[in-house]
Order: structure tokens, then sequence, then C-alpha cells
């Protein structure tokens, strides 16, 4: 019997051993197959016009006060007293993630599960903002994650009906805050949204130069392709302000490629190719374009791996390093939860990896705004 079960113990440890290595090998290649929606893309129909005016229509916003999460904060940490704050305009990342039969090109608004974990984005990423001005996330119909895995034309047509989604409820968030300054942020599908929004509804008029600070966190943006037509420029040093930061954060050994075969691919804001310019890191530690900080200088990394149980920071734990590739190197993998994506790639943790580096990060982008 205990021979039998040995046997049986060691068949499993061979599959998954082998499934592992079919992952590793053919990992994107299995994703795209499950991924990419089979439907034939309809468009939306437009949102009525004066849909934003709805506080349904946003995950936060300040007058939302009970189940806000972008109110929250880790036990421990509280606000300071700011003389002004920033509204704050977020564009959460693609929760809507269905497979074969399920997916569809676009989330309808009244999709719980992706609702669901958008609030759950929002909590882990915006709330590093709350403490530098009010956080307002809209819903969006946002395109499915299977239109990033696919030549199709359908991928590019998800992402811009979500996009007119976000130029409208942009256009409320402005139309309540008339005045005083601005941060934009967002992650993955939210900053890819937030980089068009800034190309063609911020750059070039008067309301750039309210924008105290730009958070493009988990989309490649190119310096010499994309930034001159964005209008801002890259945030050289932590004091900065009216500036871009970007980041996109991998384990080592770090396999990059699929997003630098992306980048490289499109041609960038300018019209210009991307292919053969520089990625846009920032170091979320320090900051400043590029450089290295160690794992002592990291303000808090957020740890949600207890079911059940609200994130806990912790400090000192994740360094950072802005590779030659363009993206953000993290030193050994460290146990984030489940959600590491093939090649060491952070991706879903861009945020929560220097959450505390963050929060600092805008009161100090603000304060530099609101000297000038």
């Amino acid at each position: 019997m205990a021979r039998k079960f040995l046997y049986v113990i060691a068949t499993l440890v061979v599959l998954v051993i082998a499934a592992f290595a079919i992952y590793a090998i053919w990992g994107m290649q299995l994703i795209r197959a499950v991924m990419v929606p089979r439907e034939e893309f309809a468009d939306l129909a437009p949102l009525p016009a004066n849909a934003y005016a709805d506080a349904k229509m946003w995950v936060a916003r300040p007058d939302i006060i009970q189940n806000n999460p972008a109110l929250w904060t880790p036990a421990g940490v509280t606000n300071p007293a700011l003389p002004q704050k920033a509204a704050v305009f977020f564009i959460h990342p693609t929760s809507y993630i269905t497979t074969f039969g399920d997916a569809h090109w676009n989330a309808s608004l009244d999709e719980k599960e992706a609702d669901a974990t958008a609030r759950r984005f929002v909590m882990s990423q915006a709330s590093a903002f709350n403490a530098a001005g009010s956080v307002w996330a809209p819903r969006y119909r946002q395109a499915n994650y299977g239109a990033f895995l696919t030549s199709k034309p359908a991928g590019d047509k998800a992402l811009a009906a979500a996009y007119r989604d976000v130029v409208q409820a942009f256009a409320a968030f402005l139309a309540a805050n008339p005045s005083g300054p601005l941060m934009l942020a967002g992650h993955s599908q939210g900053s890819r949204h937030l980089l068009q929004l800034l190309r063609e509804e911020v750059a070039g008029k008067p309301i750039a130069e309210r924008v105290a600070a730009v958070y493009a966190v988990g989309w490649p943006v190119s310096v010499e392709a994309d930034l001159p037509a964005l209008g801002l420029p890259a945030c050289a040093h932590a004091a900065q302000a009216h500036c871009i930061v970007s980041w996109q954060s991998y384990a080592e050994p770090a396999d990059p490629s699929a997003v630098v075969e992306s980048f490289e691919r499109k041609t960038g804001y300018t019209g210009k190719p991307r292919k053969g310019t520089h990625m846009l890191c920032t170091n979320p530690i320090t900051g400043a374009f590029n450089g290295a900080a160690p794992a002592s200088a990291n303000k808090g990394t957020l740890d949600a791996r207890e079911e059940g149980q609200p994130p806990k920071l912790l400090t000192g734990v994740v360094p950072a390093r802005c590779d030659t590739s363009g993206v953000l190197m993290i030193g050994e993998p460290v146990d984030m939860g489940p959600f590491t994506l093939p090649g060491n790639n952070y991706h879903v943790y861009d945020y929560s990896l220097f959450w505390g580096n963050v929060r600092a990060d805008a009161q100090q982008r603000l304060a530099a705004f609101l000297q000038k």
C-alpha cells in the first residue's frame, strides 16, 4: 500500500512538472486560445449624455461615503492635513476576464464579477492617491482582456468603444472640478486610455496647466515617440511636478519579450515608430527616471495573501531597478499571490509592490506643483 501511495505521489509530481513546462513554453499561446472572444464585434450604443452625473456610474467619487474603495488605507496609515488637495481621475485596469463562450468584447455595466474586481483594484491602487486628492474612478464598458491578445480588428474596436466611455467620464469629472490641481492616473488598460486622453483631450489645451502629475503605470510609453505628443515630460526626479511617471514590474530572471514586441510593433502618439526608442521607466521608490533603489527604501508593499483579511503594509521588502530594456526589475520573485504572469511579469502588482512610495510620491509632486 505504501509503495502504491508513493507511485501515485510520483505520478502527480511528474504531471505537475509537465504542466509547468507546457505553461512555460506555450503559456501565452494557451492564454490567447482561451481568452480571445470568438464572437463577432458589435459596437456599443452611446451612453446617455448625462450618464456620469449619476453616482452609480462611478466606483469612487468624493460624494460616495459608504463603500468607497478609494478611501481605504492599510492599518496604521492616516491622511495628513494638506493645505490643498488635487482632484484625481483614476482609470481602473481590466477586470473583465472571461473565457470561451462567455467572452464578449466589452463588459456590460451590470457585469457583477467585473465590477467587484474593479472595486478591488481601486482599493489596492487608487487608494494610494487619497492623501493627495479626492479620487474619481469611473465605471466604463472596458475591453475584455482578450482584446490585448489578438491582432484582429475587433480588439482595437473594443478598446475604442471603452475609450469613448472614459472620455465622457472625464468631461463629467472636469465639469465637477472646474478649478484647482488635477492628478491623472491609471493602470494597464486604464493607462492605455489615459495616454490617449492626454493626447486628445489635454495636450495643448488650458486644462494641461492644471495637471500636477500623470501616473501611466503598467503600459509602455516611448520617450521619443510618445512623450512629445502628450504635452508633458517624463518625471526626472521626485520633487518634479507637471510630468509623467510609468513603470512595468518584473522579477528576475525576467522575460519582457511580449511587452517589448507589442511596444515596438506599433507607432507612437507622434506618428513615429516606437521600434528603436526607449521605454519610459520611472523608479517608483526614488521617483526618478531610471536608476536603482534597495528594498530598505521601499515605504510599503501591500500584502493581500491572507484570504478574508484586508491587505497589510510591509516595509523594506521589494527593491527596484530600471533595466536597459525599459522595464522595472524587482529582484528575485516575491510571493504576492497567484496572479504573476508568464515571464515573471508582476503586472497585476505594479501599484501594490510600491503602494507606500506611490502615496508619498503623489503628495510630494502635489506640493511641488502648488509651490510653482
